[in-house]
């Protein structure tokens, strides 16, 4: 039996847990209820768990056997190969308005992003992995990770040590990611290079004086000089920066004041910010302080400038998103992929796993079978579905992918 044959005997038991995930999600670092799902997926295989000591996360390594069998005493001192396959676990402060009959029961929670898909994915490679221990060359470390909405997770499991679980560091590392538009169902794609962007945060406090909104002279108004910035803001990004190296800032709080005749004390701005290159988000740094400070000490006002660094870029490796590739279409043919051209203006934490080893990250059009992906919501709004039929050939790429690397890894080692 193939593992893409084995992976959709699973498919109604990755069903059923993915609307378990679904019913119950759970926000940031401390996910209890979902940590208790992953761990039950796992019960009865033969993993090594670790748990996150700052976190709900779940470590599992895998000790293949296949690589070890016959080794000898001459073998002994080869390192073993191994390999990382991540899944986030966190949902998102939405209120869902998809209608399915699994919806979201705690209110204002939502899988808008398409975790649960994930964790369903990761846990039935687990299965399959399990079922093959005898056939991996290595060892596999499954990596379910919380807190990636923003709260920076994979920082966490990286200093409690997720890259050396098997004793040693992961020699190439692959996550995947669902989405509910841009690619036909079931497609899956890749960008070798930069694929998404790195971000960062900018909070602003544009600091006056209140009075009385008949008298603005008398006070020190932070509204206008906001105001101005907004829209200065975007027009430095159209002249300080080449438009073939792109920088995306929007704009998404601009609060001041409590009632139309007060001039406010402060003004606040925040705003997020895509860079593609290291060189554009260094400038940015250096760039929106001395703006806004010079818009500020024109209206005799002075500001706060809080620019918050986030994400770095996502950053796949060429040869191993070239090998992620080959498994694809050979487990499912040229159609199922698609080679992006240009990156992806969102970001991930996986990025801090890239950063350290060699590896990819891999996208999975999870679009409703018939859907119009190019008109489907998107990831993150209340209305974004993900249709399970997608569970079963994730699970047997996380798992395929796992096993063709060790192999190769333990070949070359071999030979050297």
């Amino acid at each position: 039996m193939t593992i893409t044959s084995a992976a959709r005997e699973l498919q109604p038991e990755l069903t059923r847990y993915r609307h378990a995930m679904h019913r119950e999600p759970e926000i940031g670092l401390d996910l209890p209820r979902t940590q208790e799902k992953v761990l039950r997926a796992l019960d009865g295989l033969p993993y090594e768990i670790t748990l996150g000591k700052e976190t709900t996360s779940v470590t599992a390594v895998l000790r293949g056997t296949g690589g070890r069998a016959g080794m000898g005493e001459a073998g002994q001192d080869q390192p073993v190969p191994s390999v990382l396959l991540r899944a986030d676990m966190d949902g998102l402060p939405v209120q869902e308005k998809t209608g399915v009959d699994y919806t979201s029961r705690l209110d204002g929670a939502m899988h808008a992003c398409g975790h649960d898909l994930h964790m369903a994915m990761l846990a039935g490679a687990a299965t399959l992995l399990a079922e093959s221990r005898h056939r991996l060359a290595g060892d596999v470390v499954l990596m379910f990770q919380p807190g990636e909405e923003g709260f920076d997770g994979a920082s966490y499991m990286i200093r409690e040590g997720v890259l050396d679980a098997p004793g040693r560091r992961v020699d190439a590392a692959y996550g995947m990611h669902v989405f509910s538009a841009l690619e036909p169902h079931g497609t899956f794609a890749t960008k070798p290079g930069v694929m998404l962007s790195a971000s960062d945060g900018l909070v602003v406090t544009v600091l006056g004086a209140g009075g009385h909104g008949s008298a603005p002279h008398t006070a020190k108004d932070p509204v206008t000089a906001a105001a101005e910035m907004v829209t200065a803001l975007q027009v430095m990004i159209t002249r300080q920066f080449n438009m073939f190296d792109p920088v995306v800032l929007s704009v998404g709080i601009l609060h001041a004041g409590t009632k139309r005749n007060v001039i406010p004390e402060t003004a606040r701005i925040e705003a997020t910010i895509r860079t593609f290159s290291e060189a554009s988000r260094v400038k940015l740094m250096d760039s929106i302080p001395r703006l806004l400070q010079g818009i500020a000490a024109a209206h005799g006002l002075e500001v706060d400038v809080d620019y918050q660094q986030e994400y770095p870029i996502t950053i796949t490796d060429a040869d191993e998103t070239h090998t992620a590739e080959n498994v694809i279409t050979g487990m499912f043919g040229d159609s199922r992929l698609s080679r992006w051209a240009t990156p992806l203006s969102g970001s991930e934490d996986f990025s801090r796993v890239l950063a350290e080893v060699p590896g990819t990250f891999i996208g999975l059009s999870a679009v409703p079978q018939g859907a119009d992906h190019a008109a489907s919501p998107f990831n993150h709004s209340p209305y974004a579905t993900f249709d399970d039929g997608v569970l079963a050939d994730g699970a047997a790429l996380y798992a395929e992918l796992a096993m063709q690397r060790l192999a190769a890894l333990s070949s070359t080692r071999t030979n050297s």
